[in-house]
């Protein structure tokens, strides 16, 4: 056995019946009352880890980066609201989230993030860092090109165009990934963070451009 075969093992085990449960369901209304087509989803089949960064329009948008992804699950950023109650600490832990303090330096997401990246994993991460209405990114968080840089592997955008709703028709593009091989060539800093940052937002306007 490989050793990437052996360290994506355990999070295959760790999936669980809530994240199958909303990965099916959100599958079947993604396909009659919510449609949305995903252009270029075989983008998406690559073999973990990798990380996934969307635009952020609604709270099902997850859903639509996690269903066409079968084989392994995502993790994904949350604010911290979301688990302030024992219910919804329970539910989002279920789903795998990882929840950060939005507005300071959340040294132990941080850490979270590194560990599910190191593991194999899929992390899912909309740097908005929250709902914009107007679908271009237009402030990124710094600490996703810090994690990226770190990380050392694939940057995938997904631009979704308009906000999930019923009998309304929904379209996302999944994007080449970014390259961040030549600023880490140059060395992790504020510098070579703040460049990813740029070109991702560049990135996403590019899509923006295209496709809206």
């Amino acid at each position: 056995m490989s050793q990437q075969t052996a360290t994506r093992e355990p999070q295959e085990q760790r999936e669980g019946a809530w994240y199958k449960v909303a990965r099916f369901s959100a599958g079947v209304l993604l396909h009659t009352v919510m449609p949305c087509r995903i252009v270029g989803a075989d983008r998406l089949q690559r073999e973990p880890p990798f990380i996934l960064i969307s635009n952020h329009n609604s709270m099902l948008d997850p859903f639509i980066l996690a269903c066409k992804i079968r084989k392994h699950y995502v993790t994904f950023l949350g604010k911290k609201e979301l688990v302030k109650s024992r219910f919804g600490k329970y539910l989002f832990s279920k789903l795998h989230m990882i929840d950060v303090d939005r507005g300071h330096t959340d040294m132990e997401a941080m850490r979270a993030c590194m560990r599910t990246l190191r593991g194999g994993g899929i992390l899912g991460i909309f740097p908005e860092g929250t709902r914009h209405h107007e679908g271009v990114m237009e402030q990124v968080e710094s600490g996703v090109s810090l994690i990226a840089l770190r990380s050392g592997v694939p940057l995938i955008p997904v631009y979704i165009r308009g906000r999930l709703s019923l009998f309304h028709f929904t379209r996302a593009w999944v994007g080449e990934p970014i390259p961040t091989e030549d600023l880490r060539a140059g060395g992790i800093n504020s510098e070579t963070a703040e460049k990813l940052t740029h070109r991702m937002t560049k990135t996403f306007r590019d899509m923006v451009r295209e496709h809206g």
